[in-house]
């Protein structure tokens, strides 16, 4: 185990060179990806500014807090972006076009390779602008965390990340036996935007699905909102764990079982 340990970390260091160099030679799209992602995030900052802009809280909670759930959201979303959104290519045409196969011939274990491959530096961004909007919410919240909230944050940032690693396994590797599973991918991912925000303000459908089918509310507000509160511990950072640690070990699973029915569809 060990072994393999030290070598998945020599080749995710040689896979990172070889990445960076080719983002050095088009530093044009990173640039405008890097663009379109603040442009993004600033319209949504906007759109909260807004709704307060007319109401002083929203079902007990100020726009400072909702701005602290929101940038909390990016982190764990950020750092999964940054090191396994490959499993998209995977999900939409990787299978389809018959480019899978190569994972298969080489020495590396598939799904760490696909995790190899590819990385996205836009996620930068992302997490730049997860940390600073805790910094200032937490300022002007007047938010002291002590040593416990901030091993709890952390644990709670990897295994939110976690989460959404392991959904987009899951759902990628049905590709493996339907060739494609992208669209399905998508709309479920998409339901992390729920996430972003306080899951109470939602009816009790939306809660419980975002809570306990895909639980992404795992990743961003129950382990934010205990850092607020410092209530319900064991539910916020324990779901979190059980939460990630189940989904990635599903994924896994899922993955293999795929791999053993996988045909490939070239000609």
């Amino acid at each position: 185990m060990k072994q393999k340990i030290k070598r998945f970390f020599r080749l995710y260091w040689i896979f990172t060179g070889q990445f960076i160099k080719r983002i050095m030679e088009y530093r044009a799209d990173f640039l405008t990806g890097a663009l379109a992602f603040f442009l993004g995030q600033f319209f949504n900052l906007v759109f909260i500014a807004i709704i307060f802009g007319n109401i002083p809280q929203l079902e007990g909670w100020t726009v400072d807090q909702i701005i602290f759930i929101y940038g909390f959201s990016l982190i764990p979303r950020g750092i999964d972006h940054f090191y396994a959104d490959n499993l998209w290519k995977v999900a939409y045409f990787l299978i389809r076009q018959g480019e899978f196969d190569k994972y298969l011939t080489r020495p590396i274990d598939p799904l760490h390779h696909v995790l190899l491959e590819g990385f996205e530096v836009d996620a930068l961004g992302e997490l730049l602008t997860g940390i600073v909007l805790i910094c200032i919410a937490a300022q002007r919240l007047a938010l002291t965390l002590t040593p416990l909230k901030i091993a709890g944050g952390i644990l709670a940032v990897i295994f939110g990340t976690l989460i959404y690693t392991g959904i987009k396994i899951i759902f990628a590797s049905i590709a493996l036996w339907t060739k494609q599973s992208g669209s399905l991918l998508h709309m479920v991912y998409m339901t992390s935007d729920f996430a972003k925000y306080p899951v109470t303000i939602y009816n009790l459908l939306v809660k419980t699905v975002v809570t306990y089918v895909i639980p992404f509310a795992f990743t961003a507000f129950y382990p934010a909102a205990w850092l607020l509160t410092g209530k319900q511990t064991l539910f916020s950072l324990g779901g979190t764990v059980i939460a990630g640690a189940s989904l990635i070990v599903i994924g896994r699973l899922i993955w293999n079982r795929g791999l053993s029915a996988y045909e490939s569809a070239g000609s």
